[in-house]
Formats: structure tokens, sequence, C-alpha cells
């Protein structure tokens, strides 16, 4: 059987339901030779996976998912393969960022329930488990409440960018963010960029993102289908990127999305994972 990897999922200590040893179980399970974690802008749940990893046959990498703007565009950023020494550094760098996304929440959920709608700052908290939570906790709140009929519905409506409640805060640049990953000898991957980006938008972002070190793209991905996929191949190799691929896992957050073959119409090569490795100095 062709092994794979996945290069990108998230646990709970960011907006995934499952744990770090949990993720680490379920790929065992499903027969995934490498997981990458990638919680956004946090490295907390990393100790908990590299410790399940040494009881597992899953290959671990550590890694974090940077949320990053470009042209007013928000950028997914993704770091592979930071050393353990250098985790705290990932803190230290997103403190700020942290700060803005804590105070962007608030009055988020402020405008929300001066707009009459039944949602507090504290059943954000409840349900998240830290103050430090994004939209996808709030949208769970609202659907488990019934004020929306999915999380999906409550990102498209309610929690838009645009529709009065959401003020993003202000947000790190993607090209800062790729130069701390390759500061500290990590790889530096732009996650699912035709999510955020048209084609030609990405093909004017990518001269800029190489320029500050970017080593690859994602060009498998849960929701790419066939065209997309081709066509993310096809500027990687225009633009001598390396390629990265993952499931964007978030446990029961995302339903439909399966871990290491995202709606079963994914397979990341195991060569992947070779390659992102060969861009930083983890040994």
């Amino acid at each position: 059987m062709e092994k794979i990897c996945d290069l990108h999922c998230h646990s709970t200590f960011s907006d995934g339901t499952k744990t770090p040893a949990e993720l680490v179980a379920l790929a065992e399970q499903k027969g995934i030779s490498a997981l990458a974690l990638t919680d956004h802008n946090t490295s907390g749940g990393l100790k908990d996976f590299m410790e399940a990893g040494k009881n597992s046959s899953v290959i671990t990498v550590p890694g974090c998912e940077f949320t990053t703007e470009w042209n007013g565009k928000e950028i997914h950023v993704v770091g592979l393969f930071f050393k353990e020494e250098y985790w705290p550094e990932i803190t230290d760098f997103l403190e700020l960022s942290q700060i803005a996304k804590v105070n962007s929440n608030r009055l988020l959920i402020k405008n929300l329930a001066g707009a009459g709608y039944d949602i507090s700052f504290e059943d954000v908290v409840e349900l998240a488990g830290s103050e430090e939570f994004n939209r996808a906790h709030v949208a769970r709140v609202l659907f488990k409440k019934g004020i929306v009929g999915s999380v999906q519905e409550a990102f498209d409506t309610l929690l838009k960018k645009g529709n009065g409640f959401y003020i993003p805060a202000k947000r790190i640049t993607s090209a800062a963010a790729i130069r701390f990953i390759k500061t500290y000898e990590a790889t530096a991957i732009i996650a699912h960029p035709y999510l955020s980006l048209k084609p030609d938008e990405v093909r004017e972002f990518l001269p800029q993102a190489k320029e500050a070190g970017l080593d690859a793209i994602e060009t498998h991905y849960t929701t790419y289908d066939e065209e997309t996929t081709k066509l993310a191949i096809a500027v990687a190799e225009e633009f001598g990127l390396k390629q990265s691929g993952g499931s964007d896992f978030h446990g029961e957050a995302k339903p439909d999305i399966d871990l290491g073959v995202g709606r079963g119409n994914l397979r990341v090569p195991y060569q992947f994972y070779e390659d992102m490795r060969s861009c930083s100095c983890f040994r």
C-alpha cells in the first residue's frame, strides 16, 4: 500500500476537537505514516503531540499555522519541523497578535449580544477552555444554541467580515511570518492559497513570499477539486516551490473532513513529508 502523510491538522489547543494524543492514535488507526500538528497561532499542543509520537508508528511533525495578512487578504502560513528549543519563540512572536485577537473576539461577542443574540464571552470560553479562542468556537456556540443551523452558516452570515459584528484584529504580515519560520530553520508553506486568493493574486503574491524564504505551497488539500490541484502543482513548478498537503482536519468542528483523506478524495504522498523535512534543519 502506498504510504501517505497529512501535514495539516488541528487539535484542542486551537479549534479542533481531538487532543494531540488522540490525533496520533487516529492517524495510526488510519495507516497514516506521518502527521503534522499545525494548530492556529500556538505551539501549546506540540509537547503532548510529540510525546504521543514516541509510542506510535506515526512520524509526528511539530508545526504551527500562522494567520497573516497580505494586501488586505488573510493568508495562512504553515511552519513545519520546528525544533523543540524554538517552540517558546513561536509564543513570543505571536503574543501581540494574540492579544489583538482576544480583544477582537470580545468585541465580536459584545456586538452579537448587543444585537439581541443569546451569546456571552463566558459561553465561548467554557466551550473552548480558554480565552484564546477563535471564530470557529463562536460559530459552535451559535450552532449549539440554535441561533444558526450549522457552523458554516455562522461563518456565512453573522461571523462574515463586513456584516458588522466581526472586526478582524490587525495581523502580522505573511512575509514576516515566513521570515520568522526560516530564522528558526523550519519549513515555510503557504496553506491552501486558492481559498483566499484568486489565481492572479497567487501569482502576484508568490514572488514576494519566495523572497522572504517560502519553501512550498499546499497543492493537495481537502476542498481542492482536480482542476485546482493541477493549477497549484503547475504554479509550484513554475515558481520552483516544493509541494505540501493536508486534510485541515478539525474533528467534530468540521465533521465532513476526515484525517488523512479529507472528504475521501485526498491522498498526500509520503514524499511530501520527505520534501518538507529537507527544507528544514530538523534531524
